[in-house]
């Protein structure tokens, strides 16, 4: 025991434990739908003001809990593939690689200050936190969203304001992590009135526009199970094309459908394609499907609008779910031994932008939204205006997944000034606009 000890202590887990659920609360509070802006700026300060003064060990174990109580979600999936003896492997993976991430950032930043204070990166790290450990650990933290482990962005620590009176700009983020350290270090509370510069006024509720008012955003109710089952495709499909008509009944000019609504090589099925054409006649029609170009599969947004297709692919791929991201002698045995032995998915090179009657929109497919990536200017650059986003949450769900997913759909929409036009399947969908979800009869949800 006394060997455990020099490593960490209880004292430290549960340190480590509290920071990370002030750091996660603010998800949580969203998914009950109990979401306060007072509260959410509280808890985040409140997070930020106590790791800051810890070392590098509680350090470690704030960010393994921040890892699991934000990710843990992640884990659902294997039992799709009936996994489930690998669910407690991937969970300590999950707070592994959290954790090392963020006792790297307080090392380096505790060994540089000891050098600074008396020339050697010898020396305990205990006692009153040094200036130079706590700016570069709050630089650390600054930087920390660009640290994308396997491919997944997700970890983004302003994100803990995108609902509170606080901004989540780099500038605003600076400021408040300034206000924090300079009251740690001078111990004197008045200097977090520093923070007071990254106030974000409330954006009001923009209402909805005549554009925004022809579009006809469904929100899907079909498992994982369900959706590749073929035996259900027939009910399924016959479903779309009843949303399809009710949308025209409306005289609705767009109709917006999930991720892989249609769970098949849709351009191998000129049935279903002349059918979609058809409709497009009468209204643009923008809905998830595979894509096979006889060598390997894509995931797809299928545009069809009059009477013309367009396919766009995906750019970012889900890493391990649709691409794995490990050196190729490991990607082919992970392939083989976990997936049967499937094929990669392809990505598309660039980003794609199409315009239906006069509008451009930024397409987007579940993950790849909530990257920077898609948000990069246009050709006239411009960050893009419009964006459809397709998603498929019947991996994750019931968990807090959709609720992150849309916590980040809001920060980009924030940050960039993109309205996003999101349909989902087994969760709601949405309209985001100046970082805010609107409120809007225009989206329908659907028990299929």
């Amino acid at each position: 025991m006394s060997k455990i000890r020099q490593y960490f202590s209880t004292f430290e887990i549960t340190r480590g434990l509290l920071v990370s659920l002030f750091f996660s609360t603010f998800i949580y509070l969203d998914y009950w739908g109990l979401s306060s802006s007072f509260i959410n700026t509280i808890l985040g300060l409140t997070a930020l003001y106590l790791l800051l003064q810890e070392d590098k060990k509680v350090w470690f174990f704030s960010g393994a809990f921040i890892g699991l109580f934000w990710f843990w979600w992640i884990i659902l999936s294997f039992k799709h593939y009936e996994m489930l003896w690998a669910i407690p492997i991937g969970l300590f993976f999950i707070s592994l690689v959290y954790g090392l991430i963020f006792w790297l950032i307080s090392y380096i930043a505790e060994k540089i200050s000891l050098f600074v204070v008396d020339g050697t990166s010898k020396g305990s790290t205990r006692g009153a936190p040094q200036p130079t450990s706590l700016i570069l650990k709050s630089l650390g933290l600054l930087g920390l969203s660009y640290m994308h482990p396997m491919g997944f962005d997700w970890l983004k620590p302003e994100l803990i304001f995108i609902e509170s009176y606080l901004g989540i700009e780099k500038w605003q983020f600076a400021i408040v992590l300034l206000g924090i350290t300079l009251s740690i270090w001078k111990k004197n509370f008045l200097f977090l009135f520093i923070i007071i510069f990254a106030y974000q006024a409330k954006q009001s509720r923009v209402n909805i526009d005549p554009i925004q008012s022809e579009i006809k955003i469904i929100a899907m109710h079909t498992t994982v199970k369900d959706k590749w089952n073929k035996a259900l495709h027939p009910k399924q499909f016959e479903k779309i094309f009843k949303h399809i008509d009710k949308a025209i009944d409306e005289n609705k000019t767009l109709i917006i459908l999930p991720e892989s609504v249609f769970p098949i090589f849709l351009n191998r099925s000129q049935e279903l394609i002349d059918k979609l054409q058809k409709k497009s006649k009468y209204i643009s029609i923008i809905l998830g499907g595979l894509y096979w170009d006889g060598e390997t599969p894509r995931n797809s947004t299928y545009i069809f609008t009059n009477n013309e297709i367009t396919v766009a692919n995906k750019v970012l791929l889900v890493p391990f779910g649709e691409s794995n991201p490990l050196p190729d002698f490991l990607s082919d045995w992970v392939n083989k031994v976990f997936y049967d032995d499937s094929v990669d998915y392809k990505a598309s090179p660039n980003v794609i932008d199409y315009e239906i009657d006069g509008e451009t929109y930024r397409n987007a497919i579940c993950f790849e939204a909530t990257s920077e990536k898609l948000y990069a200017k246009d050709k006239n650059e411009n960050y893009p205006k419009n964006m459809i986003v397709l998603s498929n949450n019947g991996w994750f769900v019931p968990s807090i997944e959709p609720t992150l997913q849309k916590l980040l759909l809001q920060y980009y929409s924030q940050k960039y000034g993109t309205i996003i036009y999101h349909a989902a399947n087994m969760s709601k969908s949405y309209v985001i606009t100046n970082g805010k979800v609107e409120k809007s009869d225009l989206i329908k949800n659907s028990g299929a």
